[in-house]
């Protein structure tokens, strides 16, 4: 599927993605400043978050919960990862097994980690403000 949407659409647009799929894991693929961020940010908003910061870039994983402290979701960013030894020594597989959402920027960084079952999300510039989702 493919769907193109403007920035300000964001938070509609990661009701439809979540809406689309049974799948609780989500990697994001894209260049840098394809809106990765700001997708999984609302992506977190839609399923109840509190406290949706930053990206987890230098700690690598973000932990978020609903406002009556349960736990939703993991961000993880891999952008600085130097090898996927690192993932693992993070305890990874681990996170995996949660009952959350996993939301994945740079899982390139990771392939042979990977699950089965994520839902690949690619983001693609259009133009300043549009963008393009494939999955």
């Amino acid at each position: 599927m493919n769907i193109i949407y403007n920035k300000k659409d964001i938070f509609d647009i990661a009701a439809v993605v979540l809406t689309k799929t049974t799948k609780k894991t989500f990697c994001f693929y894209g260049q840098m400043g394809t809106g990765k961020t700001t997708l999984i940010k609302a992506m977190l908003l839609h399923i109840g978050a509190v406290d949706v910061g930053n990206s987890p870039t230098f700690g690598l994983v973000n932990e978020y919960h609903d406002a009556k402290g349960h736990l939703l979701a993991f961000h993880f960013d891999f952008y600085r990862l130097n090898s996927e030894e690192e993932a693992y020594d993070l305890g990874l597989e681990d996170y995996f097994l949660r009952d959350a959402h996993i939301f994945i920027e740079w899982p390139e960084k990771i392939p042979n980690l990977l699950p089965e079952g994520i839902l690949p999300l690619k983001l693609r510039f259009i133009d300043e403000t549009t963008r393009r989702i494939e999955y």
